[in-house]
């Protein structure tokens, strides 16, 4: 019996490995849809991760998509994405290989409307609300007569001309301008960074710390009007030390800066007259007070006057009050002779008692007695003297006897410690090197760290995406670690590494990154009323 031999069909279509058909993939669906606006709920937005790049989603009630701001974009976003506010993303679909999935790379993000807004503060009113930033007690009563005033403004607008002509019809005072934009993408930081930097101004230097600050701006819609609830303005305007007055659009518009300012005043020139009083009113008040205090005074003087010719009237005479005192001064003055010749009498016994026992003999006999106890005390002395004298003498010599021996064996010893200690420095230097990694790396090994500088000792503590340092005996590289699969093999070295190229590679190739310095804020202009 024959055996059977089966073939298997041969078919005229061609075989894709997985690579060809996700590029092929790729290719379709970013020629499809090479430019797209998507509307969407931002979802699952946790900040930009360690490697600048931002990961969430866009989702409706029925789907979601999942979204990309590379670095490159997130920095020129306008709008930067927070949880749960609803966009309209502008950008390309692409897939990703690595799990079989497409996204969205958004280059622009935009709010879908106006309601979007309204959500958006209402969300923000809600949480700083919670930080307490909009407390009643961090809240302070602006001085009622300021020497300097700060405004935060648009030094080109009528709002500035507007509050200036205010206060010089109420109240001239020296007012400080910081000129910002008003509306704009950069309106909140410079609003935010015009009052830190009133706020740090020292107090008499040369250039003087405002008592009170304005932020103004004239009325605008909605979007125009955005920049004034930013949450770093909101911040700068809780954490100002100087009482501020908000004074952002008509009455009926209302900014965040509105809760956390010291006082909202509905337009920029009602902030300019609650900032000072009226000085025609100011005056006639004192005028008046002066005029009473005088009264007062004058009424109270009379009032004491009458009441001591009152209390006058009352008192005693001189002739009375003295009749006493005269009449003992009398009696005194007749028994003062009798008692001091009484009193020589006594004294005159006394001195001739003390004659009789003061005779020349009994003095000289007491002087020569003193100057023999005198003699024998000074012979006593100078002999002591003498033996101390002496004895420190032997002292000194046997100190110095003791120092000159100690100081012959003090140079010795201390050239046997300096040899030993260099002789346990040079094998502590030895061993220092013998163990360092630092050779280990000069014989062609890297060190691999994470971003933090942790060491990492395993490939399966390395996610895909993470910025890696490298450190060879030569100097550092930054990675980013790519995706291997769990067959692949692991790489082998056949070369040194070549130094990094200046252009940023994929996968695990280092990365290029550049930094912009703040442009430096707008120096304050002055204005003198």
């Amino acid at each position: 019996m024959s055996d059977l031999i089966t073939e298997s069909p041969v078919s005229n279509q061609p075989d894709w490995t997985v690579s060809e058909l996700s590029g092929a993939l790729k290719r379709t669906v970013e020629d499809a849809f090479g430019h797209v606006r998507v509307r969407g709920e931002i979802s699952g937005y946790r900040g930009p991760h360690s490697s600048g790049h931002a990961y969430f989603s866009l989702k409706d009630t029925n789907a979601r998509l999942d979204a990309v701001v590379w670095k490159t974009s997130f920095s020129r976003l306008k709008l930067k994405p927070e949880e749960g506010l609803e966009v309209v993303a502008i950008g390309r679909i692409t897939t990703f290989p690595g799990k079989s999935s497409y996204q969205i790379v958004i280059e622009q993000l935009e709010y879908a409307g106006a309601g979007a807004i309204m959500a958006m503060l209402e969300e923000r009113k809600r949480r700083l609300a919670a930080e307490g930033l909009f407390a009643p007690e961090r809240k302070r009563r602006p001085p009622f007569l300021p020497r300097v005033i700060g405004v935060v403004t648009s030094p080109t607008g009528a709002v500035i001309r507007d509050i200036l002509h205010r206060l010089s019809d109420r109240f001239p005072r020296r007012v400080l301008v910081w000129p910002v934009r008003v509306q704009g993408d950069t309106c909140g930081p410079e609003v935010a960074a015009a009052i830190r930097g009133f706020n740090a101004l020292e107090p008499g230097g040369p250039i003087p710390r405002p008592d009170v600050l304005i932020v103004a701006r004239g009325g605008g819609s909605l979007e125009d009007l955005l920049g004034f609830s930013d949450e770093a303005v909101v911040r700068a305007a809780a954490e100002s030390a100087i009482p501020l007055i908000s004074a952002v659009g008509h009455e009926t518009d209302v900014t965040l800066i509105d809760f956390a300012a010291d006082v909202r005043a509905p337009t920029p020139t009602a902030a300019a007259e609650m900032a000072v009083p009226v000085r025609g009113e100011l005056l006639a008040a004192i005028q008046a007070g002066g005029a009473r205090l005088s009264a007062t005074m004058a009424r109270a003087g009379e009032r004491r006057r009458a009441d001591l010719r009152s209390l006058a009237r009352l008192l005693p005479s001189a002739d009375t009050l003295l009749a006493v005192p005269r009449q003992r001064l009398d009696l005194a003055a007749g028994r003062l002779p009798r008692a001091l010749k009484a009193n020589a009498a006594a004294h005159r016994l006394q001195l001739t008692r003390a004659e009789g026992r003061l005779s020349p003999h009994r003095l000289t006999q007491l002087v020569a007695g003193r100057r023999e106890r005198f003699t024998l005390v000074a012979g006593r002395l100078d002999a002591a003297l003498r033996a101390n004298a002496n004895a420190h003498r032997e002292r000194i010599h046997r100190a110095r006897e003791r120092f000159e021996g100690q100081h012959a064996r003090l140079d010795p010893a201390w050239r046997r410690l300096l040899a030993e200690r260099g002789r346990r420095l040079d094998a502590i230097g030895k061993l220092m090197g013998a163990l360092s990694y630092r050779g280990v790396l000069a014989r062609g090994f890297a060190l691999v760290r994470a971003a933090d500088g942790q060491p990492l000792r395993s490939a399966a503590a390395i996610a895909s995406g993470q910025g890696l340092d490298i450190e060879f005996a030569d100097g550092h590289v930054g990675a980013v670690a790519g995706e291997r699969g769990p067959d692949a093999p692991p790489p082998t070295a056949t070369r040194p590494p070549s130094p990094p190229s200046k252009r940023a590679t994929r996968g695990r190739g280092a990365k290029a990154e550049t930094k912009t310095l703040p442009n430096p804020p707008a120096q304050p202009t002055l204005f003198d009323d």
